[in-house]
């Protein structure tokens, strides 16, 4: 296909057009045909590989299963929630401290505003 004077880019995209297109009917042959098949299965439709949790276990069995996962969610939550107030605490203790920068930043451009009046005032004088 090279020979015929195409270039790689053109040789892309005439590849990309005919495996998107379905077109399998290449006039080179030299693009091989793919088509997509369903996959198949040896099961009949509308059969489950496992049975449902319900089928297996007593209701007394369900009972602690639902209370196991309600003490794990708890817990996850209690975790979750230490780390939110970890995290909230560390951001105050950032917050402060940059408060305490600015008033200092702030307290210095207030005395140097000042020196710059006497400044400005004494050579009006």
């Amino acid at each position: 296909m090279l020979s015929s004077g195409r270039g790689a880019g053109e040789l892309c995209l005439q590849g990309l057009s005919m495996a998107v297109t379905g077109d399998e009917t290449a006039a080179t042959g030299d693009m091989p045909s793919y088509q997509l098949r369903t996959p198949t299965t040896n099961l009949p439709q509308g059969v489950v590989m496992a049975a449902s949790p319900g089928a297996l276990h007593s209701p007394q069995q369900l009972a602690e299963e639902a209370t196991r996962k309600r003490e794990l969610r708890l817990m996850k939550n209690r975790e979750a929630a230490k780390e939110c107030r970890r995290r909230k605490k560390e951001y105050i203790k950032c917050l402060e401290s940059r408060v305490a920068v600015l008033e200092v930043q702030n307290q210095k451009l207030i005395e140097e505003l000042e020196t710059l009046k006497d400044i400005c005032s004494s050579k009006a004088d």
